[in-house]
């Protein structure tokens, strides 16, 4: 499947700060639909998250772990479509930010997010070097950031929710819930259990109908009380096929089996595209 793709740049008109709440505010020039597309892009042993809005507005969560992304890219994206509205890394790991290097020089990107932790790899010096070479806004963004992606879309970052800088990359993971009409999406980078249990903890609105299954399936993710909360009807685990560390492990598939929950998985199944209308019913193929 392909999605039509922008025919107009994105406009950003501005940040509105309302008290800790930071408001992304976009308007695309493109003829609007009524379905929103967010495909779990098969890039081996990583993640990367393709998403399209109603109005055109592209998002990139993750870049996967090297050039491959551009391949899944291709394949959602008419060939004329050079530009991507916003790039969230969630966190430095490579096999996170991998392709983003080659994301950058391939298309024109307004803005990227990112918790502010830093790496020592080679792959995270071409990350920054492009950002500055290609002069993209950087911006490190707290719990209550929403990038509004159109009318009754938006995106909303649920942590971190303080300074992230010394945290250990996995932890310091962006996550963000992605609310179309009454269709949820719940993205959770490779946030480990301790993640999982604060948000909890302090009441985040995390109920969706779609769960990104933690750190690919790792059982360092997916607590089940966390599971039960988010109370999704499906979930999706972004691996490769026969990957090196066994993901997704057994206990986290039988946590989503108990709870009868339809779980997905790109090194099975290629990338996995999934359409709401946003109305709560979500398909996933």
């Amino acid at each position: 499947m392909k999605s039509s793709g922008n025919t107009g740049k994105i406009c950003i008109l501005g940040i509105v700060l309302l008290s800790t709440l930071l408001i992304w505010s976009a308007v695309v020039s493109t003829s609007p639909s009524d379905t929103l597309v967010v495909a779990f892009l098969d890039v081996g042993q990583g993640d990367a998250i393709f998403i399209e809005a109603p109005n055109g507005s592209q998002v990139l969560i993750d870049g996967g772990p090297n050039k491959s992304v551009l391949r899944e890219l291709g394949r959602m994206m008419p060939f004329y479509d050079r530009s991507i509205d916003v790039v969230i890394a969630t966190h430095p790991d490579s096999d996170h930010i991998g392709g983003l290097p080659a994301v950058f020089k391939n298309f024109d990107v307004d803005v990227v997010f990112d918790p502010g932790v830093d790496s020592d790899s080679g792959v995270f010096k071409a990350y920054e070097d492009l950002i500055l070479e290609k002069n993209i806004k950087r911006i490190h963004p707290f719990a209550g950031t929403v990038i509004s992606l159109g009318k009754d879309i938006s995106l909303e970052i649920l942590f971190p929710d303080r300074d992230a800088s010394n945290m250990k990359a996995n932890t310091a993971s962006i996550i963000a819930r992605l609310v179309y009409g009454e269709s949820e999406f719940l993205f959770t980078g490779d946030s480990p259990k301790s993640i999982e249990k604060y948000l909890m903890s302090i009441g985040a609105d995390i109920e969706s109908d779609v769960l990104k299954v933690g750190h690919h399936g790792s059982k360092t993710s997916s607590v089940e009380s966390f599971v039960a909360r988010v109370s999704p009807a499906i979930a999706v685990v972004s691996a490769g096929k026969d990957n090196r560390y066994g993901h997704p492990h057994r206990e986290v598939i039988e946590t989503f089996n108990a709870a009868e929950i339809d779980m997905y998985s790109t090194a099975e199944e290629g990338t996995i595209i999934c359409t709401t209308k946003g109305d709560g019913v979500v398909k996933c193929k």
